[in-house]
């Protein structure tokens, strides 16, 4: 039978992903070009230039999605088994919208030595690697060791993905209150991997005032305890008082963005920040501070909620970043690139739309993978 037309089937798996041929195999002649002997000339072609291998398999287009289980959605660590759910979803969205093939590996190790080489081991089968759910403080070891030891880009979408959707919906955010990237005040909630990188990609796009706060108050220079990432925050961010507690802080900000937890502040913490405020409340399903209420004070409130305006979804970032990656056959994901991806997402809302319910373009646009995987290549 036909195993392709047996996917009603009722014992079949329910997935969200499977692989389909790219060629019909309905005979002997068909089976002897994609299999023995015809595979052999194509193997042949590869050993004498490895480069062929972008062009004759598929590994130009394929990306290895990689998790260890130990940071899935606000689950927590539930393991790589359960996190192959996510996974597959994450497979599933490269192909939707950027047409790329993502395949999940779950992994048993979490001790970064382990986890790079087993990444390491599997790596000559794909254009790049995407890093998903992985804790943090080690999320940041194990993405600088593969981007050190692989030819290919390494991408944690907790970290790079987050950070250009937050930077391109900021960036129209300040277009509609007529602020400017390194005037403001800004206030993060959240000193993990996606903080860090919001952290890191503001500075590099102009930001000039940042403060960041963790469970444990502001991240300062003389804060004992921090590990590198923690004490890279504290040395390159200005607290303001050292004893201050978030809701202090957040007296005449501009900007607040939390990544952290539901349900830390109250419409009286928004109304204190600055005119014209801007409330990036990412926190999910909870956000830090209910929307409705934020909005009763600041002028541009954005969540990660779908049911609310302005989402700020990774979807919108990693299909057209991984698309450029792989079409230009980049080895790294810098800065750069990061800040042209922001701001393709950015210019995707055209002018005459952009209101403060209306700061980051629809993920269905079909105009989005292609103009971010353009910025992204030419980055």
């Amino acid at each position: 039978m036909r195993w392709l037309e047996a996917g009603s089937g009722a014992a079949m798996p329910q997935s969200r992903i499977a692989v389909t041929p790219t060629a019909k195999i309905d005979d002997t002649a068909d089976l002897s070009r994609i299999y023995t002997p015809g595979v052999a000339d194509d193997c042949r072609e590869v050993a004498d230039d490895p480069s062929a291998a972008r062009r004759l398999t598929a590994r130009g287009n394929c990306v290895a999605v990689v998790s260890d289980g130990s940071a899935v959605l606000g689950l927590g660590d539930i393991g790589p088994l359960a996190a192959l759910p996510v996974l597959e979803g994450k497979a599933a969205l490269y192909k939707r919208f950027a047409g790329i093939d993502a395949w999940p590996l779950c992994l048993q190790p979490r001790e970064v030595p382990a986890m790079v080489e087993a990444i390491r081991a599997v790596a000559p089968g794909f254009g790049g690697i995407s890093l998903e759910d992985v804790a943090a403080p080690r999320c940041f070891d194990l993405e600088q060791q593969l981007r050190d030891s692989l030819d290919v880009p390494v991408f944690h979408d907790d970290q790079h993905g987050t950070a250009v959707v937050v930077l391109g919906a900021l960036i129209n955010a300040l277009r509609v209150t007529a602020k400017k990237m390194d005037d403001v005040r800004i206030v993060i909630s959240g000193a993990g991997a996606a903080g860090t990188a919001i952290v890191r990609l503001l500075q590099n796009a102009g930001a000039a005032s940042i403060a960041v706060y963790d469970s444990q108050g502001p991240l300062h220079p003389d804060r004992d305890g921090l590990e590198r990432e923690k004490k890279w925050l504290a040395d390159h961010t200005q607290p303001g008082s050292a004893d201050s507690g978030l809701s202090q802080g957040l007296a005449d900000a501009d900007v607040f963005i939390g990544v952290s937890a539901g349900g830390l502040l109250s419409g009286q913490d928004v109304a204190a920040m600055a005119a014209d405020a801007i409330v990036f409340a990412l926190a999910n399903p909870d956000p830090e501070v209910d929307p409705k209420v934020a909005r009763q004070h600041a002028a541009v409130v954005a969540t990660g909620r779908s049911d609310e305006p302005n989402q700020i979804n990774n979807v919108l970032a990693f299909p057209g970043i991984f698309r450029g990656l792989l079409d230009g056959g980049a080895r790294d994901l810098s800065l750069a690139a990061q800040r042209a991806a922001a701001q393709a997402i950015a210019d995707a809302v055209p002018g005459r739309d952009l209101d403060p319910r209306h700061i980051v373009p629809d993920v269905f646009d079909e105009d989005l993978v292609p103009a971010v995987a353009r910025a992204v290549q030419e980055a």
